[in-house]
């Protein structure tokens, strides 16, 4: 994609090791928000967060405090010196956030696929130089998430970054939304050196699993993280169980383990170079395999077709997925993994099976 950005190093925030951005899910109460700000001045954090208007799926559900809110994050960064940021989804929003000067915008992830919005979210920020971060979309859509990123960019806005907050899924996971780490990948495969956050509070749903997202997402060489903190989660009107205590991240961030790209180590070098091989070498017979694989399934389209019987075979694609997650569980590959991997298979099989009798 022909997408023109800053350098997050460009960007004027304050950035240590990685970007953090940390603060509660909602803006509740100035009591809660300054005492929150307070008890992260140690932890070197870029960007103070808070949810200011909550997009909630049934109405009655506690919506945020509103332009209210933006006053006592206008006082965090008088009293800290934080830099602060807010979700925005419409004009308005923006309109309201330029008044008080916050610092960085990110469109949540029930805005950015829909482009009506996102492109009056773009008309809104025309000739205003502010970063703003765009959230995947609710679904694992990335022509969605990389049209919204396009529309921000056409509107001339340079200092563009994303937000990997994982994905809805109809199957049973460990997290609330699945992270589908093949998706930001590729995104930054077709958009090289975008600055990329994770936000694993949205990842996981509950704050043990934290860690291990977080840690995941700094091995993948993202950017920073967004994690929301909360001075008393157990209390908290939005999102309390994702959400940590100022003490907790600290903890978090602090048992981290920051990941380099390479190493000029002559030894470590020659061994990955032996063993990415042995990867090559795995692959090539992977891939004739797969070929053998679906010159079979064209052969049992040929038969399908004779006797006029379906492509699709829903029984047998559930017996060859259980099947398979079993034979998974012997080299220690999760579910998950050999779900996508087979479905991809299956996907690609039906295609041939189809193909051939067209």
């Amino acid at each position: 994609m022909n997408i023109s950005f800053t350098p997050l190093k460009e960007w004027g925030l304050p950035v240590r090791k990685v970007f953090l951005a940390a603060g509660p899910c909602s803006a509740e109460s100035e009591e809660q928000v300054v005492e929150t700000a307070r008890k992260l001045v140690a932890g070197g954090i870029s960007l103070f967060r808070a949810g200011i208007w909550k997009p909630r799926t049934y109405p009655g559900s506690f919506e945020g405090v509103g332009g209210e809110g933006l006053r006592w994050l206008a006082r965090v960064r008088e009293e800290f010196g934080f830099p602060i940021g807010v979700e925005v989804a419409s004009p308005e929003h923006v309109e309201a956030c330029l008044k008080h000067k916050v610092d960085v915008l990110w469109i949540g992830a029930r805005t950015t696929p829909n482009p009506f919005a996102v492109q009056a979210l773009a008309d809104a920020l025309k000739g205003v130089d502010i970063p703003v971060f765009v959230k995947n979309p609710v679904n694992p859509d990335l022509d969605l998430w990389l049209g919204a990123i396009e529309r921000l960019n056409n509107a001339g806005i340079k200092k563009i970054g994303v937000i990997h907050r994982g994905f809805s899924t109809t199957r049973k996971v460990l997290y609330r939304n699945a992270p589908d780490w093949r998706i930001p990948i590729e995104l930054k495969r077709q958009v090289p050196g975008i600055p990329m956050l994770c936000d694993p509070s949205h990842i996981c749903g509950k704050k043990e699993l934290l860690f291990s997202v977080a840690q995941e997402a700094l091995d993948l060489l993202y950017d920073g993280l967004m994690i929301e903190v909360h001075i008393d989660p157990e209390k908290a009107l939005s999102d309390s169980r994702q959400q940590i205590t100022p003490e907790q991240f600290l903890n978090l961030i602090d048992r981290l383990t920051i990941k380099r790209e390479a190493s000029d180590d002559s030894e470590f070098q020659t061994r990955i170079k032996e063993l990415r091989l042995e990867v090559d070498s795995i692959d090539e017979h992977l891939i004739r395999l797969i070929g053998k694989r679906m010159e079979i399934v064209r052969k049992m389209g040929d038969i399908k077709r004779k006797k006029n019987i379906s492509t699709l075979q829903p029984q047998r694609w559930l017996e060859i997925l259980a099947s398979r997650q079993d034979m998974g569980k012997e080299y220690n590959l999760s579910e998950e993994f050999i779900f996508q991997l087979f479905q991809s298979v299956h996907e690609e099989a039906i295609r041939h099976q189809e193909e051939e009798g067209g």
